[in-house]
């Protein structure tokens, strides 16, 4: 009997040890707990890091997700945290819930939606190639015997691998640990493209130190309905997010923050992307859903 009763203490205290695990994101808040909001260092302009500060589009959005947040729970002081995050990682940390809200440039596709949930598109973009200006690569199919790069972890690394095998393009692919690292690998030669969403190229060339030494060309290889990461399987903060996403949408907040981001000079360098809303994104805003086809 005495065994019994210690291995059924055993195990009440082995439950209450493993209770605050099982919390959601909001019960967590509601009792005091931070939100932890994971960014990225150089996807510009969604998500980079300017002197230590986190910034940009998708950042801006989480701030305004933090507020819905705080009003849903009445912590007036909800404590913020910054995570910084890896393509290669990112959805690893949402997965073990090291991280409530990913704010990047992160595609909302099948293989991601096993592991994580997603919230509705902020941006729909596609992965095109980045050059030199003086190079005579016009499309994907010019790069043959030739040295592509893309970075680790992402989507359109696994398009192209794809493509390279389907079509026998013939392509050399290198991989890079992030954006930044792939656009110096093009500039020193090292590759002869750079393959990724056409819209981070433009932000990434734009805050080089020459953005005239670098183009962006060639037709969309992919189609990528960008998404803020949530966990899986938390129906409450879930719905809330959503929420909050389909207002800003509906109010048209949105529109003010995009234009901030892709319309205005933007730090470090004050240099402005002048890239209105695409005919696709302002298509789907009209029924802005989580659900994508991909």
């Amino acid at each position: 009997m005495t065994a019994l009763r210690n291995l059924a203490v055993c195990l009440a205290l082995l439950c209450s040890a493993a209770a605050p695990w099982a919390q959601t994101v909001l019960e967590r808040i509601a009792a005091g707990g931070k939100l932890v909001v994971a960014h990225r260092e150089s996807s510009v302009p969604f998500s980079y890091v300017v002197d230590g500060k986190p910034m940009g589009y998708a950042v801006d959005l989480c701030l305004r997700l933090a507020d819905a947040v705080r009003r849903k729970t009445g912590q007036k002081d909800l404590a913020v945290e910054f995570l910084q995050v890896t393509p290669a990682n990112r959805v690893q940390v949402v997965e073990q819930g090291q991280a409530d809200l990913e704010c990047g440039s992160t595609t909302n596709n099948a293989e991601r939606r096993q592991k994580v949930a997603f919230t509705i598109p902020h941006f729909i973009t596609g992965a095109r190639l980045l050059v030199q200006a003086g190079s005579s690569v016009e499309r994907i199919e010019d790069l043959t015997g030739k040295k592509l790069v893309s970075t680790q972890g992402t989507t359109p690394l696994k398009a192209v691998e794809q493509a390279n095998r389907e079509r026998l393009l013939g392509l050399s692919i290198l991989t890079a640990p992030d954006h930044a690292k792939a656009v110096e690998m093009v500039e020193r030669g090292e590759a002869d493209a750079f393959l990724m969403d056409d819209v981070l190229l433009f932000g990434l060339a734009a805050n080089r130190a020459d953005p005239k030494a670098l183009k962006v060309v060639g037709r969309f290889l992919t189609t990528e309905p960008l998404a803020i990461m949530l966990p899986k399987g938390d129906a409450a903060f879930k719905k809330l997010v959503d929420e909050e996403m389909r207002r800003l949408i509906a109010s048209r907040e949105i529109y003010d923050i995009y234009d901030k981001w892709f319309l205005r000079p933007i730090a470090p360098k004050g240099t402005a992307l002048n890239m209105p809303a695409s005919y696709l994104l302002r298509d789907f805003w009209k029924y802005p859903t989580d659900f994508v086809p991909l």
